[in-house]
């Protein structure tokens, strides 16, 4: 074999081992990147929206056991003979379930299973204390708990969460100047509270959409959510169960 022969070989010889090392690269690297994406996809969590999802189903259950309250406290208001209160009572739990569907429509919307609501039956008292208790809960909602809620979803902007709890927020706002008197009233002018409400009958209409509570109609559509006239409902005097 020539030296030029030799010198050939060699040469084919060495491209061949630099192939094989190059392709040998190749496929550790690209099994570095797929390890690299696979720990990625391990680190993303299942749902996104984690604390919007915490907040939706902490207000959702907040939600129903108000509803459940009111309706608790409104048949005590008939029982006793205040009508009017048992009515306001009634409007109020509407505006609860309202609410609650809609962090429920929400949570299904992300694929996310409703939490369970505590069964534990609804204590009530008088209508007295029933009033004392409503005023404390609606402040409570009102100056904390809201406020905390959209802070802390704030960040992951999942829109149509934050709408709506702001709707809610809103309504409750609602709640608290349809019962503003209470506070002072359910002490030495109890009485006095009473028979304004008995001589003072009120209309409630309850939007759907929102959950907004009014005593009147606007004029052509909801103040809070701009829905037409339609989505709300007038609310009817409960009636006494035989």
């Amino acid at each position: 074999m020539s030296a030029d022969q030799v010198g050939h070989y060699r040469f084919r010889y060495h491209m061949d081992v630099i192939y094989r090392a190059s392709i040998a690269v190749l496929v550790i690297a690209a099994l570095f990147l797929l390890a690299g994406n696979t720990l990625q996809a391990d680190e993303v969590p299942d749902k996104p929206y984690t604390e919007t999802i915490a907040v939706l189903k902490l207000l959702y259950v907040s939600e129903i056991r108000a509803r459940d309250h009111y309706l608790a406290f409104s048949e005590v208001a008939l029982k006793e003979g205040h009508t009017n209160i048992a009515h306001l009572f009634k409007a109020l739990a509407d505006s609860e379930k309202v609410h609650a569907g809609n962090f429920s429509r929400i949570l299904k919307t992300l694929e996310v299973p409703l939490p369970e609501v505590d069964p534990t039956p609804i204590e009530v008292s008088t209508t007295k204390d029933n009033l004392k208790y409503a005023t404390n809960i609606e402040l409570l909602e009102i100056d904390k708990h809201y406020p905390q809620y959209l802070k802390r979803i704030k960040p992951e902007m999942h829109d149509e969460s934050l709408e709506y709890i702001t709707y809610a927020w809103t309504a409750e706002k609602q709640h608290r100047d349809l019962i503003k008197d209470i506070q002072s009233g359910t002490g030495i002018f109890y009485n006095t509270l009473l028979n304004y409400f008995r001589s003072n009958p009120s209309r409630y209409y309850v939007n759907h959409n929102c959950g907004t509570t009014l005593t009147e109609l606007p004029e052509d559509a909801c103040p809070i959510c701009h829905q037409p006239l339609e989505t709300f409902e007038e609310i009817p005097a409960p009636e006494l169960k035989r």
